[in-house]
């Protein structure tokens, strides 16, 4: 390496300036000395050529250093995030002042990334904070850098206790384990069903885990509740139908059997009366036989399931009219086949209802698509009205109805892992019922 590398930037420039002028300084001392001038003076001369070349070299060293001072300052500000100082350039139209426009430019936007970081930073800790999930975030060793307060609250101890700590000490160790998506926890600050998801981000390099954890015990609770109060809603309703007419009748056959002497249609009376009872009975055992029957439902008996003959079948079974099949690809499903056929008659029965409105017709078909075995039962009826709370238990629109046919053909297709939808004809009037079945489960 060259000795003039080692020295520092700004005396290699003092001798480069002093070497710049080292010519025309040697040429004035030589033209002075052979000149006619006294000695004194020559010397003179020369002390005052050798100050001013000294004295231009200096300044140009600091000409060329100071600015690079200035920048060096201002770099170093930057690094140590102090955006505020800024450097003033006489000019911008020289290299100089473009690197100083730079350099303040650089300033500004490093500035508003700090300010928009902190404000993203302070809306996510201000969501996180706010969400009612717990929020973990582990380095690659499982030790804890990260919490959201409902963590602290779950864990019942605040960040500066937690922060550092393992997985496995806070307990969180099985659940960074399990890959499970739902599982049972306990905690210091709650138990219960928890909802697990795990993920990992990379940050300095190295890999880490974010932990999150919703508690599925409250929303369980919730539905649970809600369907408490749909039940009660609906029984009470049916048992209002049915107790408050017997009430009025029993109270007027009462008020009859003392009247004395009693009328002379006290017999007829007493008879329609007491058939009035006896019909609000058996709508009250139908309602709670119902009741029973889609509560009751078994699970699904899987065997093979010839679907064209099943269907043939079911439609064979409507005696009210024609039930056209249009037919499909040959398929034997595995299935419960007692189950299939009575979903089956409860969408063809709701069809035959709706075609019988308009004397219309009703048609079965089945497709493939998608992996799904999809059938469909076409009416010509009227179509829906609304299909708000078609699937709603013991909500019927027909007089006699249980209100239970479409819930528990629901029931049946998800048993199965498929589903049931109704829905207007887009090509003509009427109602297309669509029942999803996966062919994953099995068509052999």
């Amino acid at each position: 390496m060259p000795a003039a590398s080692l020295l520092p930037h700004d005396r290699r420039v003092l001798l480069l300036a002093l070497a710049a002028g080292l010519p025309a300084a040697i040429a004035f001392a030589a033209i002075l000395w052979i000149s006619g001038y006294a000695l004194y003076l020559k010397v003179l001369l020369s002390l005052a050529v050798a100050v001013a070349w000294v004295s231009l070299a200096v300044v140009t060293r600091n000409h060329v250093v100071r600015p690079l001072q200035t920048i060096a300052n201002l770099l170093a500000a930057l690094r140590e995030g102090d955006f505020s100082i800024r450097a003033r350039s006489e000019s911008t139209a020289d290299p100089l002042g473009h690197v100083v426009l730079e350099i303040n430019t650089l300033a500004d936007t490093l500035r508003a990334q700090r300010l928009g970081a902190q404000e993203a930073n302070a809306l996510l800790r201000s969501v996180m904070a706010a969400i009612d999930v717990a929020i973990f975030a582990f380095d690659g060793k499982q030790h804890l850098l990260l919490v959201n307060r409902y963590g602290e609250r779950l864990l019942d101890r605040d960040t500066h206790a937690l922060v550092g700590e393992s997985a496995e000490a806070l307990g969180l160790g099985p659940a960074l384990r399990n890959t499970a998506t739902v599982q049972d926890l306990s905690f210091a600050g709650g138990s219960g069903r928890w909802e697990v998801r795990r993920s990992r981000f990379w940050q300095g390099g190295e890999a880490h885990e974010l932990l999150v954890l919703s508690d599925l015990s409250q929303p369980l609770r919730e539905q649970e509740r809600e369907a408490w109060r749909r039940l009660i809603r609906v029984i009470g309703h049916e048992l209002n139908n049915s107790l408050a007419p017997i009430k009025s009748i029993a109270g007027s056959l009462e008020q009859l059997l003392t009247r004395t002497p009693p009328p002379d249609d006290w017999r007829d009376d007493m008879r329609q009366g007491l058939g009035i009872i006896a019909a609000r009975a058996e709508a009250l055992s139908r309602f709670t036989s119902a009741y029973a029957r889609l509560a009751r439902l078994p699970p699904p008996q899987i065997k093979a399931v010839d679907l064209p003959a099943l269907v043939v079948q079911v439609a064979h079974l409507e005696p009210r009219g024609t039930v056209r099949v249009h037919g499909g690809p040959a398929l034997v499903l595995s299935a419960d086949g007692d189950q299939l056929e009575q979903l089956l008659i409860n969408l063809v029965r709701n069809a035959m209802d709706a075609a019988l409105e308009t004397d219309g017709g009703v048609a079965v078909h089945w497709a493939v698509a998608d992996g799904e075995l999809v059938v469909y039962v076409d009416d010509e009826g009227p179509g829906l009205a609304n299909s708000a709370n078609l699937f709603v238990p013991f909500f019927t629109t027909k007089p006699g109805g249980s209100g239970i046919g479409l819930a528990l053909s629901r029931q049946i297709a998800e048993a199965h892992g498929g589903s049931v939808t109704l829905a207007n004809r887009d090509d003509r009037r009427g109602t297309r019922a669509t029942l999803r079945l996966p062919l994953a489960r099995g068509a052999l």
